[in-house]
């Protein structure tokens, strides 16, 4: 009686196995659905919005590169049923715009950062509403020698030393060439404009007297420039211009930004 007993349960062992080995197969399947969907559609937003952020720059008489454009997080279907984003990257590589004055800034990377995005589901399905951006930061670094362009002064070097924006330039006095030396002091004026103001230019080989005082003063004059920053996505205005080895680096920031209505 023990073996037929024994007997007749084998068989529901063997089914619940194979249902459990069933139900494990199903989820590894669905899972990966799941990913290649989330994958998908993280980037079929990223495709839209590089789109329109390449239609803005258009806009702007701008031209860059193709946008590059990354959504942070994982899973991003997840992001988009609760209506929060962790963060939102643009690279806009070879970004070349007008300054307003006729002439042309080009930026080798305009990095743009969307933090805390708040963008509800209805929202989005509707187009009723606003996509919001609690901090937007942008960074960009502007070459030393497209900055020496812009004195439109011939053998003008720039770099930075000890922190701060250095000048090297040749200047003719009289019948003698002196190397001019010096620093400037950078400062943001309303419309994102950077003030490039040289200040204690000195020239080895010349006399200390009022004359020549005045001569370096003059050219220093010469040199200082105003840096027109193209007009930025996103309300972002410049908040601090920092002197690096790479460049002149440009930070801009701007706080709870509609997307949407800023050309997202």
């Amino acid at each position: 009686m023990a073996e037929v007993y024994e007997q007749g349960r084998r068989p529901r062992r063997r089914w619940g196995r194979r249902l459990l080995i069933t139900l494990l197969v199903l989820l590894v399947v669905l899972g990966v659905i799941l990913v290649v969907l989330d994958r998908f559609a993280v980037s079929y937003a990223e495709r839209v919005i590089g789109d329109r952020v390449a239609q803005q720059v258009a806009d702007q008489k701008a031209t860059a590169a193709e946008p590059e454009v990354i959504i942070e997080g994982v899973p991003f279907l997840t992001q988009v049923v609760g209506g929060e984003y962790q963060e939102i990257k643009i690279a806009l590589r070879n970004f070349s715009g007008p300054t307003g004055d006729g002439r042309t800034i080009e930026l080798p990377l305009l990095d743009i950062r969307a933090q805390d995005v708040n963008a509800p589901l209805n929202t989005l399905r509707t187009g009723q509403g606003d996509v919001v951006a609690a901090t937007v930061t942008g960074a960009a670094t502007v070459d030393y020698a497209a900055l020496a362009e812009l004195t439109e002064r011939e053998g003008v070097q720039l770099a930075e030393k000890d922190g701060k924006l250095a000048v090297t330039a040749p200047l003719k006095v009289g019948n003698q060439e002196v190397t001019v030396n010096g620093t400037a002091d950078l400062t943001i004026a309303e419309g994102n404009v950077v003030r490039v103001r040289f200040d204690q230019v000195t020239a080895e080989g010349l006399p200390n007297n009022p004359l020549v005082r005045n001569l370096l003063n003059n050219y220093a004059r010469q040199i200082s420039v105003n840096i027109a920053v193209p007009e930025l996505p996103l309300d972002l205005a410049i908040r601090k211009v920092q002197p690096t080895p790479a460049g002149l680096v440009v930070t801009a920031d701007a706080r709870n930004v509609p997307l949407n209505s800023g050309g997202l």
